[in-house]
């Protein structure tokens, strides 16, 4: 079997024939996202809570049965049945060196990577392994798992020198699998000055090429992938073998919409203008594009109530209209995302699993509190917050508002810092103290709820990817 590489503007194999990779984003798993998973704040907090409030032992133990079960081998299975071909995992430094020990690598980090990646291969589903969360944090947000919003990795060289030495290690340990599609050395980077993340991928780029001449890589714009002004003239021959990412979430998939998605010609002529722009600077060179992410979110019964099933249909709709519009392009992609709790996932922990039991009136609580950031829901405390946001309007210039990154309005920013943080750093106990006094038989019961068994299919979302990915085979 040959290694998958960039020619052109397309994907080929080792026979030159053109490869579009249909797929999907494994996150909240080796990466946990509160929306996805299920509690406040960042991954590193409630790890930590959690060990406080059961126990080093039994910690360990639930957060690798929750690895063990989350995706496996019926997992793949499925995925493939779609006709899919492509998985993007996300995973999280920490799984691999320990801020403590810096750069010395935990070898145990390897083992449920490694496992998913064979199944995936068994099913003859291609994956790429992605850099969610970087020392320090590479952006603001939630998935970098930093607990801030001021971009640690940038300010501090000794991180990125640490994520150098994190890839060569890593592209060493799969140099000779061409199951592995390539790697994406970094999810959504927010640099500031834009030249930092040029001067990060010609040395990550340098670690790799150094063990691993052969796998592709995947490189994230700047300012969430969204951004590639500050990207070199000379990217094709500076960076060869590369597909450059966007990530192209469309306005109408989300609750914050400015209006209902009714297929209007102007409301698809908006999507295809943002999906071309963000595409341009590759267009204009001759580069390879792939999306990275994209998809709207859903709503669930529990709390939209009667207006749930007309959300969703307008959200297929979406969906819809940007694959064809991907298709105009033969657009290799990677939506977003696999499994959750019910927001967005392919696939969904039931409701009636011992883990939604066990939370249910918590994470009510927590989406009518709006403390995860994604596709938030605010309508039952914007009120509240507005003073904060008129108080800086009536004392602050509007050209000193203008702050990086330019994607984050004053009302998004003051929703950051106030909800998705410090409300939610009030919530990461609760969640932790849930799991107090239960065995290890019941804490496996708990993580078991992530299995594919215990999940239910998103069937609209999933047909209509199906009857997507039929096309290129016809």
């Amino acid at each position: 079997m040959s290694f998958l590489r960039v020619s052109g503007t397309k994907i080929v194999d080792g026979e030159g024939k053109e490869v579009i990779l249909h797929g999907a984003g494994l996150g909240g798993w080796m990466t946990m996202e509160n929306f996805i998973s299920g509690y406040p704040g960042c991954e590193f907090q409630i790890r930590d809570a959690l060990q406080l409030a059961i126990g080093k032992e039994k910690s360990e133990f639930f957060f690798d049965k929750f690895l063990e079960y989350f995706f496996a081998d019926p997992d793949a299975a499925f995925f493939k049945s779609l006709g899919l071909n492509c998985i993007r995992i996300a995973v999280n430094y920490r799984h691999f060196e320990d801020n403590d020990n810096p750069r010395v690598l935990k070898p145990e980090g390897f083992r449920h990577l490694d496992r998913v990646i064979e199944a995936c291969a068994k099913h003859s589903v291609y994956t790429i392994i992605d850099m969610h969360a970087a020392p320090g944090g590479q952006n603001g947000g939630w998935h970098s798992d930093a607990g801030v919003h001021i971009a640690g990795f940038w300010i501090h060289k000794d991180f990125q020198d640490r994520l150098v030495w994190l890839w060569t290690e890593i592209a060493q340990h799969y140099k000779d699998n061409p199951w592995i599609a390539g790697y994406n050395p970094m999810n959504e980077p927010a640099d500031p000055k834009g030249t930092g993340l040029v001067t990060f991928y010609d040395r990550v780029i340098d670690g790799i090429r150094s063990v691993d001449p052969n796998h592709m890589l995947f490189l994230d714009g700047n300012t969430y992938s969204i951004d590639f002004s500050a990207f070199p003239d000379d990217a094709k021959d500076r960076w060869p073998n590369t597909a450059y990412a966007i990530h192209d979430y469309a306005i109408y998939g989300f609750p914050s919409t400015p209006e209902p998605y009714t297929r209007t010609p102007e409301q698809i002529e908006n999507m295809k203008k943002t999906y071309k722009r963000k595409r341009a600077w590759m267009d204009e060179r001759g580069l390879c594009v792939w999306n990275g992410e994209w998809g709207p979110v859903y709503a669930r019964k529990e709390y939209d109530g009667e207006d749930t099933d007309i959300i969703n249909e307008q959200r297929y709709n979406v969906l819809k209209d940007q694959l064809d519009i991907y298709r105009e392009n033969q657009l290799s992609w990677s939506i977003w995302l696999y499994k959750d709790i019910g927001f967005q996932g392919m696939v969904y922990v039931s409701r009636e699993t011992p883990y939604m039991k066990l939370l249910d009136k918590f994470l009510e609580r927590k989406f009518r509190l709006a403390v995860d950031a994604w596709g938030t829901n605010d309508r039952y405390i914007k009120h509240m917050y507005r003073p904060i946001i008129d108080l800086i309007k009536e004392n602050v210039a509007e050209e000193h508002r203008q702050l990086y990154p330019p994607i984050w309005n004053l009302e998004n920013r003051a929703a950051r810092l106030s909800r998705t943080m410090l409300v939610a750093e009030y919530m990461v106990k609760e969640w932790a103290d849930a799991f107090k006094g239960l065995s290890a038989e019941q804490l496996d019961e708990i993580a078991a709820s992530f299995k594919f068994e215990n999940c239910l299919k998103r069937d609209g979302l999933n047909k209509i990817l199906t009857e997507h990915a039929e096309l290129y085979r016809k």
